[in-house]
């Protein structure tokens, strides 16, 4: 599964910025059959996260009406220069991270 993060690699400081995150998932809910009429195991994202440097900024509670690749947009201030990370975690041990960094002028 892959991730792909959208962080401005600049900002004036107390410039309101748009953070997009957007992760490759199937995200099966556990509700579907296959042809043979066997429950497909739920195999979902349940939870993302993102800090700069250090202090959580966002999270979300993932639920199986989510589609699959599930796309995050936020909004956060430019207040310094730092790291933004990023951590999807869900079923079957599944965790992912990603990492941006910004410079705030």
């Amino acid at each position: 599964m892959a991730a792909l993060v959208n962080v401005p690699p600049k900002a004036k400081r107390g410039a309101v910025i748009e953070i997009k995150a957007l992760m490759s998932h199937i995200m099966e809910p556990g509700y579907r059959r296959t042809a043979a009429g066997e429950l497909i195991p739920r195999d979902i994202i349940t939870s993302f996260s993102c800090r700069f440097n250090g202090a959580e900024i966002f999270r979300a509670d993932l639920f199986p009406a989510i589609s699959a690749n599930p796309f995050m947009s936020f909004f956060t201030i430019a207040t310094e220069s730092g790291k933004f990370e990023f951590e999807w975690i869900g079923d079957n041990g599944f965790v992912a991270n990603a990492a941006a960094n910004i410079t705030v002028e």
